[in-house]
């Protein structure tokens, strides 16, 4: 009877060894395609503010994107900018000047330490554009530096691949010793300049580009 106990043990170690694999890749699993839907990667200081040293020297941030099905969750961390100040943050064509088509997903606020912190929901990767199939008339709300268009373009679908931050005014910008343009990236169309952007990756090469749906 002994023998015979002694190769059931053993049977049962195997199988129970056999089981814990199973149940390894069965865990791994998931895990491995969740990690295949998420992708990070930096900002940088916008090449724009080279000219100025004393202009956020050290502004930097890191994005995040994970895939949730039918939308895409963006949560982005900005850190080295001035204390309680606000921006804005854009989905755009190119990083830099004149940047083409932009999409304005919201607002990212800074705390005492300057820096901040923003979550956003929608369309974030390699299927994200842009289209106009024709003209039509625009709502016609804003009247400063920058007027809104009363009547749209027409475009073929245009991908938007890179990202874009900008001081909320140009106010904002002067004091924490940038220069004081104005600029349209902002809800009134009355922002400064950017701060951050992803020219780190190529022109037509964004890093929303790596996303999949």
């Amino acid at each position: 009877m002994k023998p015979t106990v002694k190769i059931l043990s053993k049977n049962l170690s195997v199988a129970a060894a056999a089981a814990s694999l199973v149940l390894t890749a069965l865990v791994s699993a998931p895990a491995q395609a969740r990690e295949e839907k998420e992708i990070k990667f930096d900002l940088v200081r916008s090449p724009g503010l080279a000219a100025f040293p004393n202009c956020l020297a050290n502004a930097h941030g890191k994005v995040r994107i994970e895939s949730r099905g039918p939308v895409e969750e963006m949560s982005v961390h900005v850190e080295g900018l001035p204390a309680d100040t606000d921006f804005d943050f854009f989905v755009i064509q190119a990083p830099n000047a004149p940047f083409g088509m932009a999409w304005y997903q919201g607002d990212i606020e800074t705390n005492a330490h300057g820096a901040g912190r923003g979550e956003f929901v929608g369309r974030f990767n390699e299927e994200t554009f842009i289209v106009a199939p024709g003209p039509v008339a625009a709502p016609d709300v804003h009247h400063n530096a920058f007027p809104d268009a009363t009547l749209n373009p027409k475009t073929g679908p245009i991908h938007t691949y890179h990202l874009g931050l900008w001081f909320n005014s140009a106010q904002d910008a002067v004091k924490a010793g940038c220069p004081g343009n104005s600029t349209p990236f902002n809800g009134e169309h009355a922002a400064g300049v950017q701060v951050l952007n992803t020219s780190n990756f190529a022109d037509l090469e964004g890093p929303l580009l790596k996303a999949k749906p």
